[in-house]
């Protein structure tokens, strides 16, 4: 899962973001109004975490974008305000869920995983194919039955891999969808990770690669 965070409390900001990643999720984090627009601009995102009280444009601006777009992002506003006028003016806005500040981090990532699986296509809390089990909200994998231990980065592209339920997934949309803006293209990034990813995983092999076109789960090689 792509995760966009802006709030221009930057400590905030990126604690929410670090959180997010441990759980194998790919994150972007900016500042302001202005940033989050430029950044939706260019990247698809499953969910959006938005304050609303940003300088620049404010969180209300970017979420109306996204409601306004075909984009299928998820909006989570997060605001200081708990007022009953205050969540249900945020949800005609157009955002899908609405957290106030203080939270417990806890309740934010089940608000996020949550819309994740919302966002399109929608997909199960709990993977299971070729005798692989792969729980989103536990983070944990499995292989008949025995506990596999991945790295955050090993679980995303397993994550990617088993949505695409046997469809090509190219190495350049592992990248979009399991790694954050900054990741270099030209590196040899996501043939290591999947690499270690089917060692993990044990014999027999089960991630497939497809010459010229990328990697998928179960078939022929």
């Amino acid at each position: 899962m792509r995760v966009l965070v802006a709030d221009d409390e930057r400590l905030l900001a990126d604690m929410v973001a670090e959180g997010l990643r441990r759980l194998s999720m790919a994150v972007d984090v900016c500042y302001d109004g202005d940033g989050a627009l430029e950044r939706i601009g260019v990247n698809r995102y499953d969910v959006a975490v938005l304050d609303r009280d940003m300088p620049g444009h404010t969180g209300d601006e970017v979420c109306r974008s996204l409601a306004g777009s075909d984009s299928g992002t998820r909006v989570l506003l997060l605001t200081a305000a708990a007022g009953i006028r205050d969540r249900v003016e945020g949800l005609g806005l157009g955002a899908d869920d609405y957290l106030t500040k203080p939270f417990a981090f806890a309740e934010l990532v089940a608000r996020v995983q949550a819309l994740g699986r919302r966002s399109a296509p929608a997909v199960p809390p709990v993977l299971e194919q070729h005798g692989i089990a792969l729980d989103v909200a536990r983070h944990t994998v499995t292989r008949d039955g025995r506990p596999v231990g991945l790295s955050p980065k090993e679980f995303a592209v397993l994550h990617v891999l088993m949505r695409a339920a046997g469809r090509v997934v190219s190495a350049e949309e592992l990248l979009e969808q399991a790694w954050d803006e900054f990741a270099d293209p030209f590196t040899n990034t996501v043939r290591v990770t999947v690499m270690t990813l089917r060692k993990k995983l044990g014999a027999p092999q089960i991630i497939h690669t497809v010459p010229r076109a990328g990697y998928r789960i179960g078939g022929d090689r």
